[in-house]
C-alpha cells in the first residue's frame, strides 16, 4: 500500500467525561475520565489504524503532556514523529451533561511554536527512506506558525509528486489553495466563507466546487453536506453521494474519520468516488460511537457495502 504521512499542528490530549447536571457555580463531580490522542491529522491517523490502515503521524510534542500523548499513540500502535517543542502540548475537555444528553466541548489554545520547531516539522514530511504518497495536512495552527504553513507543505508535497489532502479553514486554507492541493472536505459554511458566497442551494455549491476544480486550486472537493451527504466535484464533473441513516450518539470525530476513509481507500487503489463513499461510511460510522470515539472498522465496512449496493 502507498505511504501516507498526516501533519497535526495542534494537537492535543482530549480528555473526556460525564456530570448528572451542569450547574452554575456549584462543585461538579464528574465520572472517571477518559484520555484520548487528538487533533486533526492525528485523528486521521488513529481512524486510519482503526480501518485496519497504516500511517505516520507527524506532530510538535512538549511538556509532560507531550509524552503523555506520545504514549497514548503507542498504545494504539501508531507509527509517529514527534517533533520536541519547547511549550506543553494542550489539553481540551468535553462533558457529557446526562441529564439532557448535551455535550460542552472546550478547546484550549496550542502553545506558541518557535521558528526552528515549525520548520522541523516541514523537515519531517521528507525524512525517512520512503517518500510519502499521500500528505493530509489537517487542524488548526497553533500562535507563531505562519498561515501559508499549508500552503508551504503543499509546495513540499509537489516537489515529491505527493497528493496533498488539506482538511483546514479561513485564511490557512485560501493560501494553500493558491499553491494548489489535491483534494479539500470543507462543510457549506466553510467554503461559503472561503469564497464570501452564500451559498444556499445545490446549484450554487456545485458551481463553486467546479470552479475550483477548473481553476487548479484543487483536484477534489468532496463538500460535506452533513446528513445530505456530500457534493463531489472533479474534472469529470459534479457527483452527490448519500449518506446512511445510522443513529446519531456524537458527531465528534466524524470529519476526522471520514478523511481517513477517503485517503486509506485512494492509498489501496481505488477511484476517488469509491474512496469518498468509503470516507462516507467511516464519517457514518464515527457519529454511532459515543464520547471522542472515531469509527469502528466493523460499521465502517458495513455502511460502505450498503453505499455500493445503492
Amino acid at each position: 500500500m502507498k505511504k501516507i504521512i498526516t501533519i497535526t499542528m495542534n494537537p492535543a490530549i482530549d480528555k473526556s467525561a460525564s456530570v448528572s447536571q451542569v450547574i452554575v457555580e456549584r462543585k461538579l463531580y464528574c465520572h472517571s475520565p477518559r484520555f484520548e490522542a487528538g487533533g486533526g491529522g492525528i485523528n486521521v491517523s488513529r481512524a486510519i489504524r482503526k480501518l485496519g490502515g497504516e500511517s505516520t503521524a507527524i506532530f510538535p510534542s512538549g511538556g509532560a503532556t507531550g509524552e503523555s500523548l506520545l504514549g497514548l499513540l503507542q498504545q494504539e500502535g501508531l507509527t509517529c514523529r514527534p517533533i520536541p517543542a519547547s511549550g506543553w502540548t494542550r489539553e481540551n475537555l468535553v462533558v457529557l451533561e446526562e441529564s439532557s444528553g448535551l455535550q460542552f466541548r472546550f478547546g484550549m489554545p496550542g502553545a506558541p511554536l518557535g521558528d526552528n520547531e515549525w520548520l522541523n516539522c516541514l523537515d519531517a514530511i521528507t525524512a525517512g527512506d520512503q517518500k510519502p504518497d499521500y500528505i493530509v495536512a489537517s487542524g488548526s495552527l497553533p500562535p507563531g506558525v505562519p498561515d501559508d504553513f499549508y500552503a508551504q507543505v503543499a509546495r513540499i508535497g509537489k516537489d515529491l509528486g505527493a497528493r496533498v489532502i488539506v482538511d483546514t479553514t479561513g485564511n490557512h486554507l485560501r493560501l494553500a489553495l493558491q499553491e494548489g492541493v489535491y483534494l479539500i472536505k470543507p462543510n457549506i459554511r466553510e467554503l461559503g466563507e472561503l469564497v464570501g458566497k452564500d451559498l444556499v442551494d445545490e446549484s450554487s455549491q456545485r458551481e463553486i466546487a467546479m470552479e475550483m476544480v477548473r481553476s487548479g486550486q484543487c483536484a477534489v472537493v468532496a463538500l460535506s453536506l452533513g446528513a445530505g451527504g456530500v457534493l463531489l466535484a472533479t474534472a469529470d464533473g459534479c457527483e452527490r453521494l448519500q449518506t446512511p441513516l445510522v443513529p446519531i450518539k456524537s458527531k465528534v470525530g466524524a470529519g476526522d474519520s471520514m478523511v481517513a476513509g477517503i485517503v486509506l481507500s485512494l492509498a489501496r487503489g481505488n477511484k476517488i468516488s469509491d474512496a469518498v463513499r468509503f470516507g462516507v461510511a467511516a464519517g457514518a460510522a464515527a457519529v454511532m460511537t459515543p464520547g471522542s470515539e472515531l469509527c469502528r472498522r466493523e460499521d465502517t465496512e458495513r455502511l460502505y457495502r450498503q453505499l455500493m449496493m445503492r
